[in-house]
């Protein structure tokens, strides 16, 4: 068998790849630009509002049509980046994301705005699929919880930095247009660090018998499996810890996505804060708590994954069922209580980031290396399509139609009143059910690893 031409030798005494930390690192901070660019967005949304004229629910779709192509894309890109070069998959797809974050700033319209954030959406779509699948091959199982953690801290960090910056920069400029010409800037020097990364050889870190002996490498991955990615997904989705992955990342995506697009107009709106404040408070929420519960996940999970696969999964399934009567009774605090409200809401969001150190890893549990990146891909799309995408339209519509109904208060409008209640329906509901369906996977993991070890033997 051929070696695929961007690819590296295994380390031979841990089967950690070479490089494997400045890759992590690389990446991260890639990731950490991807989620800075999707969320300038959700921080200038009032500007936005005001400057043309929208609804809350026009807001719902200008985010939830970046899910959709972001999901759409993802697919056939993350089919790419298992049949070629991922870092050079996830290095064109940086230029073209930062390109057209530049020129969001200078929309001039509501549509103009909403075709700017879908070719975003394509450009970051390469990103997550190829980079997962890259550290599933440079970190072995036993320590890729952490791995995807320390990966993941890219997300609260880029959040943290962007509502620490963005509202900042708009109240120096004046301006709503500014921050996505700053945000540009970054993704241009990563996607050229990027190509000086080192490949891992697919399916190098497996510590499973037979996996990675240090004989010939193992065969790149191959379309053999039909034409184009239909065939692929079809033998991905008969997986069930995949699919119980699956509903679970729907539960999880859709109140995710709501307050990461509402948050800072309840901040403002039902909390009475400036954007400088609301921004301030979302990154507290938000980036903090992330942080923390991601790094704390990671070694919690990587511990119970030691006694069972189960028991690691059972720890993202914990995180999210812990985050949901926290959220409840966050939201159920008055508005005069800004610091109560951002108090209790961060301790549950703290619990939320549980997950995802625990669903990324039990994708590389299950799925055969040539094809994780196809995967992680039909994953994100999924929890994307039904999940992020939905989120923010449903919170967008129930808050327009709670307005409709409300009656203003001496403290908190009719918009506001309708936004609260919209955030207070969903959140806590789709958390719990997230992590049913998590709990469920758990259930289901050990049996379809054993599974796909058997089909890698017979490979």
């Amino acid at each position: 068998m051929t070696p695929h031409p961007d690819t590296v030798s295994p380390a031979a005494a841990d089967h950690r790849a070479p490089g494997a930390y400045r890759i992590l690192a690389v990446l991260a901070l890639a990731n950490l630009m991807n989620f800075y660019d999707r969320t300038v967005p959700a921080i200038v949304v009032e500007p936005v509002k005001a400057e043309f004229g929208l609804s809350d629910g026009h807001i719902g779709v200008l985010s939830s049509a970046f899910t959709v192509v972001y999901a759409l894309a993802g697919i056939a890109l993350g089919r790419m980046a298992d049949t070629g070069s991922r870092r050079k998959v996830m290095a064109a797809g940086l230029v073209v994301w930062s390109l057209f974050t530049a020129v969001s700033g200078g929309a001039w319209s509501f549509a103009s705005l909403l075709l700017f954030r879908l070719g975003v959406g394509i450009g970051e779509a390469s990103y997550a699929p190829a980079a997962n699948a890259m550290i599933f091959d440079a970190f072995p199982s036993r320590s890729r919880a952490r791995a995807v953690g320390i990966f993941q801290l890219g997300v609260p960090v880029g959040l943290l930095v962007a509502f620490l910056s963005v509202g900042a920069i708009v109240e120096a400029t004046g301006s709503w247009r500014v921050p996505f010409l700053v945000a540009a800037v970054p993704g241009f020097v990563l996607a050229a660090l990027m190509l000086t990364l080192p490949e891992p050889r697919r399916g190098a870190s497996e510590e499973e018998a037979g996996d990675a002996t240090g004989g010939a490498p193992a065969e790149p991955a191959r379309n053999d499996t039909g034409t184009g990615v239909e065939r692929p997904i079809r033998m991905l989705l008969k997986i069930p810890t995949l699919r119980w992955l699956i509903a679970a990342g729907i539960g999880v995506q859709i109140p995710t996505y709501a307050v990461a697009t509402f948050l800072v107009p309840l901040l403002q709106r039902y909390f009475g804060l400036a954007i400088g404040a609301a921004s301030l408070s979302a990154g507290i929420i938000l980036g903090l708590t992330g942080i923390g519960g991601l790094l704390l996940g990671g070694i919690v999970a990587d511990r119970a994954g030691r006694r069972s696969l189960q028991a690691r999964m059972t720890v993202g399934a914990a995180g999210l069922v812990a985050a949901a009567p926290l959220t409840l009774a966050a939201l159920l605090i008055g508005p005069g209580a800004a610091t109560a409200f951002v108090a209790l809401f961060s301790a549950g969001w703290f619990f939320q980031y549980f997950f995802g150190t625990a669903s990324l890893p039990a994708i590389a549990d299950v799925v055969e290396p040539r094809l994780r990146a196809t995967a992680v891909a039909v994953y994100f799309a999924a929890f994307y399509l039904l999940g992020g995408a939905f989120g923010p339209i449903i919170t967008g519509v129930l808050s327009d139609h709670f307005t409709a109904s409300a009656t203003a208060t001496a403290t908190v409008t009719a918009e506001a009143a309708g936004l609260h209640q919209a955030l207070l329906s969903i959140i806590p509901l789709f958390l719990l059910l997230g992590g049913l369906a998590a709990w469920a996977a758990g259930r289901t993991i050990s049996t379809d690893h054993d599974r796909m070890l058997t089909r890698k033997a017979a490979a």
